[in-house]
């Protein structure tokens, strides 16, 4: 079984930066995707970015290009989300996820594990 643990959130002004972790425990950990989800409330979980968990590729929603990056540690079983000028709309609880199988990579139905998640709030 995968556990998935985010940390890093918090309150930050419009225009600052924060870096979110996800930390994975489980003996062998090998999936294929890892994704960073968001959820503002009264809104659907929204994909933030993803990333191929060997391998390169890397993917975003289009709303925070050149602002967000996604790494990953594959000796740590680490994924995260490093944010930048960050925006009010950015607030939202982000979730870590975990993907086992080739497919998708940009909805919910394509992640496996979750994360509990933590909250990013951005003030104008």
């Amino acid at each position: 079984q995968v556990q998935l643990v985010e940390s890093g959130g918090g309150l930050v002004q419009a225009g600052g930066s924060l870096r979110l972790s996800c930390a994975a425990s489980a003996r062998t950990f090998s999936p294929y995707f890892m994704g960073w989800f968001r959820q503002a409330p009264g809104n659907e979980r929204e994909f933030v970015a993803a990333i191929r968990w060997t391998g390169t590729s890397i993917y975003y929603v289009d709303s925070v290009k050149g602002r967000f990056t996604i790494s990953k540690d594959n000796a740590k079983k680490m994924v995260y989300l490093q944010m930048n000028s960050l925006k009010p709309e950015d607030t939202a609880v982000y979730h870590c996820a975990a993907g086992r199988y080739f497919g998708g990579y940009a909805t919910a139905h394509d992640y496996d594990y979750w994360g509990q998640g933590t909250q990013v709030t951005v003030s104008s």
